[in-house]
């Protein structure tokens, strides 16, 4: 059974990790599929944060768009997927870093999460995506 927009949005407000997929462009190549943390409120835009010479960034902003998908398959099995427009990529700040690592991990680990990520993994830009067509469903009881 199809989600109703706020069943939808409020799954997507909930901490799952995306998989986000990209076209690759390349030679008949599959799309990049990746799992990606994200951070996304109801009723606005999803941002992700990626290393900015990364392959990922660079297909990204080829495309000028993306998708995510998250799922769950307890207490029910239910998806959504949400692909849109990439409206704006800026870089990171640490502050961007802390709010996205809190949302996945146990507050007494964000903050030696933050210190080693913001020193080992470069340069890294914030990524905003516009959620334009929107495809979900709860299967029922798994």
């Amino acid at each position: 059974m199809a989600l109703t927009r706020e069943e939808r949005e409020q799954f997507l407000g909930e901490p799952h990790i995306a998989a986000l997929a990209v076209d690759a462009g390349e030679d008949g190549r599959a799309p990049l599929t990746v799992p990606i943390w994200y951070q996304y409120a109801p009723g606005g835009d999803i941002w992700i944060m990626t290393g900015r010479d990364s392959r990922k960034a660079a297909l990204i902003a080829r495309a000028g768009r993306f998708s995510l998908m998250v799922d769950r398959v307890t207490p029910t099995v239910r998806y959504v997927c949400v692909e849109g427009p990439v409206i704006e990529t800026v870089p990171a700040t640490r502050e961007q870093l802390v709010e996205i690592s809190a949302r996945y991990l146990p507050a007494e680990k964000v903050d030696g999460y933050v210190d080693f990520a913001w020193k080992e993994h470069g340069e890294q830009v914030v990524i905003h995506m516009r959620p334009q067509r929107w495809i979900s469903s709860d299967l029922g009881e798994a």
